[in-house]
């Protein structure tokens, strides 16, 4: 039952024979006394086993047992946030200490945008069906790849799920898997029109719950003024440098700032976004100590775009009736912009950390 996990020291269940172990989150608010934990196993005749890492201790449980072994992890509360990425939506179900006969969430995904209730979940556990809440990697597509050819059935496309931060924080980042299709794909866009010599560093994933909030309030409202209450969302790269690196991660793209050099750009106040990564990476600026530079890439509501061939630095907004400027310049191919001048009208999505 027992085979090498991806850290040799410690064992790993086969999966053919056991589907999943148990994880528990250890209490922030005391201090979990292992030892203690051992002892109580040991009046119930529970043999167990301890691998302490530096996140979590991984016990193995009645090796010999003719009932066959089990593992289960005890994660410490304060990397709880980055390792405890929900694979699947029937996987985040949880019962607590004391109350074991009402059925919980892991992770709280009831909350924009994710808004996926218990009883959702339950109801794809009676009828085989799930939904993937984090990008597809190396390590997830297996486990997919098992559960569809046990009869169940995949519903929709893969949500990227990340709990909220701790209250006292604002922000919490997370690894982009480097063997999912979107960081793949990235990595091949900048070495594509930047250049073929590009080395991307990492790409993480932001959560920061106020500028989500901020951002699905105006692409609801901007949703409402255009045709079919279609907001116009894209995906787009825009370049940064120095202070400013930390300060989108923290407060997104904050109009009070746009205003230092604006009068330089060609478009006006406003925030500048670009689906070529070349035009962005214009903007960045090597970091003097390790030469790195950064690029977001964005979710971005435009809404009804102005298309503007004639430069107009003076604008503060978007013309009457539309809600960003696509700035085009005649004759220069991939060289569009896309100017957005209002609070909470784009989200910075990954951040791209890079050489090149």
């Amino acid at each position: 039952w027992l085979e090498p996990g991806p850290n040799t020291k410690i064992p790993a269940l086969n999966k053919d024979l056991v589907p999943s172990d148990l994880d528990c989150h250890l209490p922030s608010d005391k201090y979990f006394d292992i030892e203690k934990f051992l002892d109580n196993m040991h009046k119930y005749q529970i043999k167990c086993t301890v691998f302490r890492e530096d996140w979590r201790y991984v016990l193995l449980l009645d090796q010999t047992a003719k009932t066959g072994p089990f593992m289960m992890d005890l994660i410490e509360p304060h990397v709880a946030l980055t390792h405890d990425r929900i694979d699947l939506d029937v996987s985040n179900l949880s019962l607590e200490k004391d109350y074991i006969k009402e059925l919980g969430m892991r992770v709280d995904i009831t909350h924009n945008p994710y808004a996926i209730e218990l009883e959702t979940i339950v109801d794809n556990i009676k009828n085989k069906r799930f939904q993937v809440l984090r990008p597809i990697d190396d390590f997830l597509q297996p486990r997919i790849d098992k559960m569809k050819s046990r009869g169940w059935t995949q519903l929709g496309q893969p949500m990227h799920v990340i709990p909220n931060p701790p209250p006292k924080y604002q922000v919490v980042i997370v690894p982009l898997p480097e063997s999912t299709e979107l960081y793949r794909t990235l990595v091949q866009t900048m070495k594509t029109y930047i250049n073929n010599q590009v080395q991307v560093l990492s790409i993480k994933q932001i959560k920061n719950p106020l500028l989500e909030e901020s951002y699905l309030a105006m692409k609801q409202l901007i949703a409402k003024q255009c045709k079919g209450e279609n907001p116009n969302e894209r995906e787009l790269f825009h370049g940064t440098k120095g202070e400013a690196i930390d300060g989108i991660l923290k407060d997104g793209f904050d109009d009070r700032y746009w205003g230092e050099n604006f009068s330089k750009c060609k478009w006006g106040h406003g925030a500048y976004f670009a689906d070529n990564p070349s035009v962005s990476h214009r903007y960045t600026e090597a970091n003097p100590d390790d030469n790195t530079r950064v690029i977001y890439y964005n979710k971005v509501v435009l809404g009804n775009e102005s298309i503007l061939q004639v430069q107009n630095n003076d604008l503060m907004s978007a013309p009457k009736g539309y809600h960003s400027t696509h700035g085009q310049s005649p004759g220069q191919l991939d060289n569009d912009e896309y100017i957005v001048y209002r609070y909470g009208q784009a989200l910075p999505y990954l951040r791209i950390t890079y050489i090149g």
